[in-house]
């Protein structure tokens, strides 16, 4: 068990990385710490297990939001952007890119951009036993952690591709066939697609236009 005081200079440590956007107050991962000080309750793993789909719709809700105050902050936006920091997983740079380009050509109703300042999610990398996942604790709060192990098995951009659907409002469908992008590693390390298919990005867009407006009215209407 730790001491007090050692768990007062983890916490420290935990809030001294800048780890935490300024969007959704963003959790370190449990792999990333010294100790887990707040374990997420929620893990959309990439090759299955507990779904968490409140838990995703959560995170989902709470970018919304964060995008739909900023645009309410900037009338003058000509597009919906959702912004990301990479900064946390610079392994997975490439990959991230790849998969931000492949959503960006899929869907036209909502952009992501990568940034270095305040972000509306986070990529991490390190090693953990669940591999790749997107994790909320059912509250908003959430990231994507892309575990090594898993990503030299599977298709790496095809990972990365998935779990930022997670973000754009899209929940697993393990049963899926290799051609649904939110199969994740349902159909098993050979299936290399990267790209979501017609239901998918037709989702997407929904989510996007449909949501994001329920979000700004909520929004002007609490201003």
């Amino acid at each position: 068990m730790l001491s007090s005081k050692t768990s007062r200079r983890l916490v420290a440590l935990a809030l001294g990385t800048g780890l935490v956007s300024a969007a959704l107050g963003t959790a370190v991962p449990a792999s990333a710490q010294p100790a887990p000080l707040a374990p997420a309750t929620a893990n959309a793993r990439y090759v299955g297990g507990a779904e968490g789909a409140a838990g995703n719709k959560a995170f989902f809700d709470a970018v919304l939001k964060s995008v739909a105050k900023r645009q309410t902050a900037n009338p003058s936006l000509a597009s919906v952007t959702v912004y990301y920091n990479a900064s946390q997983a610079p392994s997975f740079r490439s990959q991230i890119s790849s998969a931000a380009s492949i959503w960006n050509s899929s869907v036209s109703n909502v952009k992501l951009q990568s940034t270095t300042g305040g972000a509306d999610f986070t990529y991490y990398e390190g090693n953990d036993s669940r591999g790749s996942y997107a994790s909320t604790n059912g509250h908003g709060s959430g990231y994507i952690f892309l575990d090594y192990a898993q990503n030299r098995q599977y298709d790496s951009i095809r990972v990365t591709a998935h779990e930022t659907g997670h973000v754009l409002g899209l929940p697993d469908h393990y049963s899926g066939p290799c051609s649904e992008l939110m199969s994740g590693g349902g159909p098993g390390t050979s299936c290399t697609n990267r790209y979501p298919n017609t239901t998918e990005r037709s989702r997407v867009n929904q989510l996007w236009a449909n949501g994001l407006a329920k979000a700004l009215a909520k929004v002007n209407k609490a201003a």
